[in-house]
């Protein structure tokens, strides 16, 4: 029997309505998706799944909101399993902005266990999805707040995860997609490396540049990831990865999650799921199926459903080469219930039952299990 998108939102929301009500939220959700049917071949295997967005935040336009049944509901209904909360911090004043960020944060999972729960090591996202939960992993999308190799543990132990080298612009460590020169990574950035490796935190190279990219796969002496980005063979973007970096990392054991981010999907609109699907086909090709996941870059909503004026800054503060178009989310990917529009395109490409499970987080489960431990 197929389900509809307005089914399964509803019957999330009504296994919320005993969850503690905090307060009145910050704006108005929306939403703005069409309603529409699932087979159920699409719906048994999200459920049947342990679906992770390896770079999912909570929300990407203000800061905690609070939560309400709606915004409970769409967390449930949403199949995914965990998310990688990760942001950009940069600066000279990074240690104090990320130090504020998780304590933020982690104390939003606490206030609101009945929803989420955090993340030590593999077993908690297999627990959240038996609780019917989301499992939060703490990660930072640049690693400037390690002012030496040691802060690697102490942020470890505060609960960091997972950490990007750089973001998109030079750093003590490497160099960003956006830079314009790339030399690679440091000294300082080979010790963060190997301190990231003792500790057990997950080395991502997401916005590193080619080199630095290559340069930290080569180095590393575990399996890493590129947790969100695309393919730069199907489309001439500086922030995604080529194919040598890709056929790289899957020599080394590690995983590409797949971003549906329009302006890294395609060049040109139309832009839709199918596109998204283009690059897991060709990521795929390249590493192998046990190389390939998916890290959205967005919140359940995505970019065009924030508020204008902080749309407008977050697009200023970006360079030119990230070429944004009017809209920011691809079309289909921009709703709570986007992974299972992802999951019927994969049934469309012919990909099997288990091959379309290692795709929604089965690949980054065994490559968290490796790096964090069970």
């Amino acid at each position: 029997m197929p389900f509809s998108r307005r089914q399964m939102l509803g019957g999330a929301l009504a296994a919320t309505a005993a969850a503690p009500f905090i307060s009145r939220p910050i704006r108005a959700q929306t939403s703005a998706y069409p309603a529409r049917t699932y087979p159920r071949q699409v719906v048994d295997l999200v459920q049947e799944s342990l679906v992770i967005d390896m770079l999912g935040p909570i929300k990407i336009d203000i800061g905690p909101a609070p939560m309400t049944e709606k915004m409970a509901a769409d967390f449930r209904a949403s199949g995914i399993s965990a998310f990688n909360h990760g942001v950009g911090i940069a600066g000279t004043d990074a240690r104090d902005q990320v130090l504020s960020f998780f304590a933020l944060w982690q104390h939003y999972l606490l206030v609101n266990s009945h929803v989420f729960t955090g993340v030590d090591k593999m077993a908690d996202i297999v627990r959240a999805k038996r609780d019917g939960k989301c499992a939060v992993i703490m990660g930072v999308q640049n690693s400037e707040h390690f002012l030496k190799a040691d802060d690697v543990k102490f942020f470890y132990d505060l609960g960091q995860r997972c950490s990007q080298l750089t973001y998109n612009s030079q750093t003590r460590i490497g160099s960003g997609s956006t830079e314009r020169v790339d030399g690679g990574i440091t000294d300082f950035g080979i010790s963060i490396v190997e301190a990231m490796h003792k500790v057990g935190m997950l080395v991502d190279v997401s916005h590193c540049g080619d080199r630095t990219t290559l340069d930290a796969i080569a180095i590393s002496k575990k399996p890493i990831a590129i947790t969100h980005s695309n393919c730069r063979a199907l489309n001439d973007h500086p922030r995604l990865k080529t194919d040598e970096a890709i056929k790289a990392l899957a020599a080394k054991g590690g995983v590409m999650g797949i971003s549906g981010v329009r302006n890294f999907v395609t060049s040109k609109d139309p832009t839709t799921v199918a596109n998204i699907v283009d690059h897991i086909d060709h990521a795929v090709k390249l590493a192998g199926i046990d190389h390939v996941g998916i890290g959205s870059d967005a919140d359940l909503n995505g970019y065009d459903d924030m508020p204008p004026e902080v749309q407008k800054a977050m697009r200023a503060s970006l360079k030119s080469s990230y070429a944004f178009r009017d809209k920011l989310d691809t079309d289909g990917f921009d709703h709570p219930l986007k992974i299972y529009d992802l999951t019927e395109e994969l049934l469309r490409r012919n990909y099997s039952n288990a091959n379309i499970k290692a795709i929604l987080g089965g690949n980054f489960q065994r490559l968290l299990t490796s790096t964090w431990g069970g």
